[in-house]
């Protein structure tokens, strides 16, 4: 393995210090609890916090700033579920794109009812579903203007429900193939796991590709990282190493997020590939995320 390959294994193994400690102590990370809220009410007011009690008459709520508050259930417009946590005192977004590095899977599973369409480099859009917690279905077709024929893409998850909360496992293959069908199609199967909290966490998989009935006599590694740094902010790193080659496919990007809406900026490097000019590959995402 080379110096350079080296550096960056270790780099990416780091990658979650650069969180700077939000993700490296029970208190920053609460396992359980009640799921955080965002309560409105008819005068425009809103709340973030903790809902205690509720009936038909009244909603006893707990703010951030620990404040009580209780209102007539006929003063509030509307209770919205956060898919986020409150973390000492202050309530924390989670990346809703979390089953994706910028284009690799983590082993994290789609939740029932959950999914996600994306686009990556404008061409090629993408939609995800969950099914029991388990099973991810997922695929597209490109949309490359005056092109004779599209390609087509299949990518389903398998999800191992081991009941840790720092560690997925999953398996899963990517397939794709012209829409005339002329070729035989080519992709690879993989495992993978994704070790880690919701704000930091390094996912390592191995997959073999295959062209038709053809496998590839070895393997290659996948090593992505992802560390939050804000609200709405986080660094991820995928990187595709072929086990006995000294050539590799690296990268890092910044993740830009809301509650629903993911935006993905990147460079690829192609290590150990001629290359003229500008020696990057630039990479752009976007993910819209369904269900809650």
């Amino acid at each position: 393995m080379s110096k350079r390959i080296h550096s960056l294994l270790i780099a990416i193994l780091l990658l979650p210090a650069l969180s700077s400690g939000q993700d490296t102590t029970s208190a920053q990370e609460p396992s359980g609890g009640d799921p955080p809220v965002k309560v409105i009410l008819t005068d425009g007011s809103a709340f973030i916090g903790i809902i205690e009690f509720q009936d038909a008459d009244s909603v006893r709520f707990r703010t951030l700033s620990n404040v009580l508050i209780v209102v007539g259930r006929n003063a509030v417009k509307s209770i919205e579920k956060l898919p986020g946590e409150i973390v000492d005192g202050s309530y924390r977004r989670v990346d809703p794109n979390r089953s994706r590095l910028l284009f690799a899977p983590t082993a994290r599973p789609i939740r029932s009812g959950q999914g996600y369409f994306a686009v990556y480099e404008i061409f090629f859009p993408f939609i995800a579903v969950g099914i029991a917690d388990v099973l991810s279905l997922a695929g597209g077709v490109s949309l490359v203007p005056g092109a004779d024929e599209q390609l087509f893409y299949l990518a389903p998850k398998i999800s191992l429900p081991l009941g840790s909360e720092v560690a997925d496992f999953a398996l899963g293959a990517i397939y794709g193939n012209m829409t005339g069908g002329s070729e035989d199609g080519a992709g690879v199967v993989y495992g993978v796991g994704t070790f880690g909290g919701n704000y930091t966490a390094l996912t390592v998989g191995l997959g073999y590709g295959f062209h038709g009935a053809d496998f590839s006599d070895r393997p290659v590694v996948l090593l992505g990282g992802e560390a939050q740094v804000s609200n709405s902010v986080k660094f991820v790193s995928e990187n595709w190493i072929p086990v006995g080659s000294d050539k590799a496919l690296l990268s890092l990007g910044i993740r830009f997020f809301g509650d629903a809406l993911s935006a993905d900026l990147g460079l690829f490097y192609p290590l150990g590939a001629e290359t003229n000019g500008f020696p990057f590959l630039p990479w752009l995402g976007f993910a819209y995320c369904f269900g809650g």
